[in-house]
């Protein structure tokens, strides 16, 4: 009698590490029969504490906000190019010959840009050229097939401007820099930084009110005159297409 009952209590199913081999095997199972779901729950509940909480939210929102933002600020950007665009494109087909630059050249002593409209196209010597942003320069040489355009930062270029603010004309000088001189031939001329400078309503060549630029620095050192320098709307070193406004006679 004794000795049956040791030998029941010798079966493996008596026996704790093989009841944790049979667990064990049974998991492998219901992993294999399941295709890693089992295992894929599991890794859900116990990584559920670490997921990111309020601060990574907030840090996510902001990075959103800030993605939002460069977009809306570039788009922004490529709305004002087309706005000025279609400024320039408003001028009529009997007012205007539109051209792309082709070179340029806006530093040193020679500041000027090509275009490629020319004699066959109806441009003449003296027109001028408009851009985004405002008068650029003056035709100043011809070809058949391209034009020269003399920016207004050449120190050979003279225009004749306006400051609205004041009502007062002044002569537009380039300095051979980025930023040429207006001249007011009166001391007493109240210009301030900041005022902006137009193309004048007496010019009989240009037509009236076109930006030219603002005031940056006044200069009141010469007794006889008031100067001031000017910054320029119209960017040439960048731009790549413009109106060339047809001389009037």
């Amino acid at each position: 009698m004794v000795d049956i009952r040791r030998i029941s209590t010798n079966r493996w199913w008596h026996k704790k590490k093989n009841w944790w081999l049979f667990i064990f095997l049974l998991f492998l199972f219901f992993v294999r029969i399941s295709k890693g779901s089992l295992y894929k729950d599991f890794y859900y509940l116990v990584s559920k504490p670490f997921w990111p909480g309020q601060f990574q939210r907030e840090v996510l929102a902001k990075s959103v906000e800030q993605e939002y933002l460069i977009r809306l600020k570039q788009l922004e950007k490529d709305n004002k190019r087309l706005r000025e665009i279609l400024a320039l494109q408003r001028l009529s087909d009997s007012e205007s010959i539109s051209a792309t630059v082709i070179s340029r050249k806006t530093g040193g002593f020679w500041r000027q840009i090509i275009l490629n409209k020319g004699v066959k196209d109806g441009v003449e010597v003296g027109s001028f050229v408009v851009g985004p942003g405002g008068l650029l320069g003056r035709i100043n040489n011809t070809s058949l097939f391209t034009s020269t355009v003399r920016l207004l930062t050449s120190p050979e270029s003279k225009v004749g401007v306006w400051v609205e603010r004041i009502q007062s004309h002044g002569l537009l000088v380039g300095s051979g820099n980025d930023y040429p001189k207006i001249i007011f031939y009166s001391k007493d001329v109240d210009i301030k930084v900041g005022d902006f400078v137009l193309s004048s309503p007496a010019s009989t060549l240009l037509p009236p009110n076109i930006p030219i630029g603002i005031i940056q620095s006044i200069d009141e050192g010469v007794l006889a005159k008031k100067t001031a320098n000017i910054l320029l709307l119209g960017k040439p070193q960048a731009i790549d297409w413009v109106e060339i406004l047809k001389v009037q006679i």
